[in-house]
């Protein structure tokens, strides 16, 4: 029996053939890219969404995005002014003295320089030359913008009035004003005017002949088109017209200042340039631009009270 047993397991196995090699091995999966490839790669997906055209950024990414900049400054005006020693300096102190030096003369400023006083009476005729430039570029600019004979009539003299060096302008308000409360003021009125013209033809040019059209097509005369069509139309850049131009009085004003002026932060600048103390010039331009921007943010809100439909301007 166990000799039949053995020829028949011999015979079916010649039947069935050979053995089944066995199933050869999975294959590896292939080796990624090395680390220096990966980080690069991310790198460059960054720089990509950082340069995307016209991308949106949040409110957070902006802000942070804002300060960048200035605590770059900071701390390179920091380091250029590191040291106890004036000889130890990359840049000598009277010329640029550190950010702790520029704050502890704050106390001489307000105090011994009366900046409370010096900048209201900046403000005063920031204001007041921005009010008179107002009163007179707003209502030509719409008879500019809305009737094209005085556009011809006027618009030689306003492309010629956006080529003048503002700086010339002084000595000729000089002679025409004296060196009071009055040159200063109107000094600052002709260089905003300056600014404020074109930009409010701008905005009157920039309504859509369509509305007018449909308004002559209900009826409309040519005052109530011009009131309510074109100027209720363009009075958000018109407005915005009247917040830009508001910062060009910050702009000039140390200009406006620099002949015969009591107080103001001009006569401070040059006080400082002059007799000292030299921290005293940063600090008084800081102050500046803060004013500016007070006053910018300030037209900002209001522009959102008033022309909600324009959405979130930041």
């Amino acid at each position: 029996m166990g000799l039949v047993s053995r020829l028949r397991g011999l015979l079916f196995r010649e039947r069935a053939g050979p053995p089944e090699a066995p199933p050869p091995p999975a294959p590896s999966p292939p080796a990624g890219p090395p680390w220096w490839e990966r980080r690069g790669a991310a790198l460059a997906a960054s720089a990509r969404a950082f340069f995307r055209i016209r991308g949106s950024v949040g409110r957070t990414a902006t802000v942070l995005l804002g300060l960048l900049p200035v605590v770059a400054v900071l701390v390179l005006w920091w380091l250029v002014t590191l040291g106890a020693a004036p000889e130890a300096r990359i840049v000598s102190p009277a010329i640029l003295p550190s950010p702790a030096e520029v704050v502890r003369s704050f106390p001489s400023l307000w105090f011994d320089r009366e900046l409370m006083r010096s900048l209201v009476t900046s403000l005063a005729r920031v204001v007041g030359g921005f009010l008179v430039a107002a009163a007179v570029a707003l209502p030509l600019g719409i008879a500019m913008g809305a009737f094209s004979r005085v556009k011809a009539l006027f618009q030689p003299m306003a492309a010629a009035g956006s080529y003048l060096p503002i700086a010339a302008i002084v000595p000729l308000t000089l002679m025409w004003f004296g060196t009071g409360e009055k040159q200063k003021v109107m000094f600052l009125a002709i260089a905003s005017f300056v600014v404020l013209l074109p930009l409010v033809v701008k905005a009157i040019d920039g309504v859509d002949s369509v509305y007018l059209n449909t308004a002559y097509t209900l009826g409309a005369s040519r005052w109530q088109s011009v009131r309510k069509v074109l100027l209720g139309i363009a009075w958000p850049d018109i407005f915005d017209a009247l917040r830009l131009t508001f910062g060009v009085g910050w702009a000039y004003i140390i200009l406006a200042e620099i002949v015969a002026a009591e107080r103001g932060l001009g006569n401070l600048i040059i006080g400082a340039q002059r007799r000292g103390p030299r921290e005293h010039i940063y600090l008084v331009l800081v102050v500046i631009v803060l004013m500016a921007f007070l006053a910018d943010r300030l037209f900002l809100s209001v522009a959102r009270l008033l022309f909600p439909y324009r959405g979130d301007r930041r």
